[in-house]
Parts: C-alpha cells; structure tokens; sequence
C-alpha cells in the first residue's frame, strides 16, 4: 500500500489544482455521451478502495451531470399558484442523481458505489461502480440507488453525519435494539397489562 499512499495524493493534489492533464482530460469528456461506460476507472485507488475488481461482473461507467440551480421548466396547462416557483429542489445529491443515471441504462446491473473524478463550469463527472450480483456473488438490495440505499443515498438522508448536531435519524431495527436494551438486562421490557390465567388442576 506504499504507492497507492503516493498515487492517491498525487490525484488528489492535481484534482485540487486542476492541473493541464485533468483540464484535457475533461475536455475530452465533455463531448463524450452523458453516460459513457469505459474499460478503466481513471482514478484506480479511489475505484479499489470502493470495491472495484478487475474481473468480469464489474463495470465502470462515467456519468456527467449539470451544475447550477434547478430551473422549474416552462409552465404549461396556464398559469396557477401552484405553478408560481422558480427553482425545484431535486431531493438529492448530484452524485446520487448520476447513480440513477447509470442504473437507468443499466438495468441489469446494481450501482456498489460512486466518485468524483473532475469539474468544470458546467458539469461533474462521476464514475460509479456497476456489479452484476449473479456473476460476483455479492448480495446487494434491488434498485438500492432510487431507495436511497446507496453511500450517496444515506449520506443525503443524514445517516453518515458525525457530532452532537447531527440529525436523529436512524433505522428501525436500531430503535428497538435501544429501546429493549441488551438482552438478558433487567427491566428493559415493560410487562404486558395482561395477567396470566390459572393453569387447571388435574
């Protein structure tokens, strides 16, 4: 891991300053397709550090995805109250909104995750990492990106925040396991209000 440690700063750094090789590389990218699946990642440690694998049931595909404000489109049907807003929030992040990009096209496949490798005025690019589960074997939830299951997903909906002000939002399953307790402590569970019947003697 001595190289990667190199290899990821020295991306790191060029992303940062936005050197001639990654302006050139952009530029290229810009007039490829919106969704363009390619051979390589171009940053490997990122994409290995995700869960990418050089073997077959793994593809890599680059998304690119408009920056700026959410413009509401021309209104149609007249003009009402309703229709009397400007911007639309989307709901989500322009990575997870690249995530539904690829998995759009790909339908057979599942998103495992997805990173940053570039930006310009107008546009992001994303690569996300695509697995097919019956080749890999891996055990993902269906459509898990549109769920919000993903990383992107999770991160927008508040379960990755860290601190003392992050939002309480958590799973289900873990509620009951804070509101029962551990098992075996004593007074975790509250009794039912109903008693027992007597048990008839023979």
């Amino acid at each position: 891991m001595g190289a990667y440690k190199y290899m990821r700063e020295t991306y790191q750094k060029e992303l940062k300053e936005r050197g001639e090789l990654l302006k050139s590389k952009i530029f290229k990218w810009r007039r490829e397709p919106v969704v363009n699946k390619i051979e390589k990642p171009s940053n490997l440690i990122r994409a290995r550090t995700l869960g990418y694998k050089a073997k077959q049931g793994y593809v890599i595909v680059r998304v690119r995805i408009g920056k700026g404000r959410r413009r509401r489109p021309t209104p149609s049907g007249g003009r009402k109250p309703a229709h009397a807003y400007l911007i639309v929030q989307p709901g989500t992040s322009l990575r997870g909104q690249a995530e539904q990009r690829a998995n759009r096209k790909y339908m057979n496949l599942e998103v495992l995750n997805s990173y940053l490798v570039g930006e310009d005025g107008n546009y992001k690019f994303f690569e996300i990492v695509l697995v097919d589960p019956e080749k890999t074997g891996l055990k993902l939830n269906k459509r898990r990106t549109f769920r919000g299951l993903s990383s992107s997903g999770k991160k927008n909906r508040g379960y990755m925040a860290k601190g003392t002000d992050r939002p309480r939002r958590r799973s289900k399953k873990k509620e009951r396991r804070i509101s029962l307790g551990k098992k075996g402590q004593k007074g975790t569970v509250k009794p039912s209000g109903k008693k027992e019947a007597p048990k008839a003697k023979k």
